[in-house]
């Protein structure tokens, strides 16, 4: 990702919000990132407002809106400077955490919270993984400092000293349990969970890529098998890939979360096809192309006679996003959702 001569200090925060059956309610959300209102600090006593008005956000851009029904989850790509990051992402968690109540919440994705995650990621040489860091340690405090009954634990570089990724935590927390109590979660910043807002995880890393494969079966065991394989702390399985096995839409979905990792060019690199790589405070880092994990899905279900039904990538790769965040600010639109089907990259 190279720097712009735009100047900008580009940053993106891939929010993860637990509704997505009600398409209207997480726009509301998302354009609480890009249009500045007074309305910010609520009591959750009364109905919540679904239209929504302000001052647009210089600067500030939501790319994508990712939507998922049987998960009940959207992720919602939202870009600005670091500078202006905390207030816009902010902005979106009080919305959410007066919209999306836990305790009215089903979905087949595990998930924590009405604002589940809060992933910052810089987008080029000019921001550090550092100072998205600080500034992710800050939103989870703001948050629950704005919205009373609000908790966090923090995860990645934001977890200062011990940066512990984003899995270890989850683990930490009970987020894989199908039923958790949420008395026994130990939170990082706040009271103790309600559970109408549960708890987010709030942290920074290298960018981080969601691919999903879709096997045709509905064996989820044969699904859980595939993910093992392909999981980055089975050996031979692909580096920087964390991965859940979910039933969806009448079939298995391998959901990975790409991490991007350092070092030399990877032993598993097809010649052919280089892995996608970028530099951070002069370190390179590179991620395991969506190419690459639908191949290594498809071998593994063919030896069970099963074929895979398509790939999604949940948002975009970081190449991607550091692109269409400079053409949607360049162009001054703070909607770009709306207008990406009419681009091509």
């Amino acid at each position: 990702m190279a720097s712009s001569s735009l100047g900008r200090r580009l940053v993106a925060c891939l929010l993860n919000v637990s509704e997505a059956r009600k398409k209207d309610l997480v726009e509301t959300v998302a354009k609480a990132a890009v249009y500045d209102t007074d309305g910010n600090r609520y009591t959750f006593d009364s109905p919540f407002p679904t239209l929504l008005s302000g001052v647009r956000r210089d600067g500030t851009t939501v790319l994508n809106i990712f939507n998922d029904r049987d998960y009940n989850r959207s992720v919602i790509t939202i870009v600005a400077s670091v500078d202006s990051i905390r207030e816009a992402v902010l902005s979106a968690c009080v919305k959410a955490c007066g919209l999306i109540d836990m305790r009215a919440h089903s979905g087949i994705h595990p998930c924590m919270g009405a604002v589940d995650l809060v992933p910052i990621y810089p987008l080029g040489e000019e921001v550090g993984v550092e100072e998205c860091a600080k500034e992710a340690r800050a939103l989870a405090q703001a948050l629950t400092e704005r919205v009373q009954g609000t908790s966090a634990f923090l995860f990645g570089w934001a977890d200062h000293p011990l940066q512990r990724g984003l899995a270890q935590r989850r683990k930490e927390m009970g987020w894989f349990q199908k039923s958790l109590d949420l008395q026994t979660v130990r939170p990082d910043v706040g009271p103790e969970p309600r559970r109408r807002f549960g708890v987010t995880g709030v942290g920074s890393s290298p960018y981080v890529m969601n691919c999903n494969v879709t096997i045709d079966t509905r064996d989820i065991a044969m699904g859980r098998s595939i993910a093992t394989a392909i999981r980055e702390s089975t050996p031979g399985g692909l580096p920087g890939v964390q991965v859940l096995a979910l039933p969806h839409e009448g079939a298995v979905e391998i959901a990975c979360n790409v991490e991007s990792v350092t070092g030399g060019s990877p032993s598993h690199a097809d010649p052919g096809e280089p892995w996608p790589s970028f530099s951070i405070d002069g370190q390179t880092y590179w991620h395991v192309p969506a190419s690459l994990i639908t191949a290594r899905v498809t071998e593994l279900a063919g030896r069970h006679g099963v074929r895979t039904k398509g790939t999604a990538l949940v948002g975009f790769t970081p190449q991607e996003c550091r692109g269409l965040a400079e053409l949607a600010l360049t162009q001054g639109i703070a909607e770009f959702w709306k207008e990406l089907h009419k681009i091509r990259m």
